[in-house]
């Protein structure tokens, strides 16, 4: 798959791949909300047993990020918020 900063990130798209990723999430009382998307940039926010969890960036990194590379065309960074 090939960068294009013309094709649109949706929330659709994001939330397909999340969906995805909640699973392995939840059997550590964890899980992943989307924030919102600006451009081709995904903001989401860890909840539950993942905040604080010290492989937290890597599950955001290797897991999350690499899947929304992997599966959306156009997709920029994913940004982690903190939690609220």
């Amino acid at each position: 798959m090939f960068f294009d900063e013309n094709q649109e990130v949706t929330a659709e798209q994001v939330e397909a791949v999340l969906d995805r990723i909640r699973p392995a999430l939840a059997a550590h009382s964890g899980n992943i909300e989307l924030v919102r998307i600006e451009g081709q940039n995904v903001h989401v926010r860890l909840k539950g047993n993942c905040i604080g969890c010290p492989i937290s960036e890597m599950t955001l990194k290797y897991g999350v990020e690499r899947a929304l590379r992997e599966e959306i065309a156009g997709f920029g960074d994913l940004i982690a918020e903190e939690p609220g």
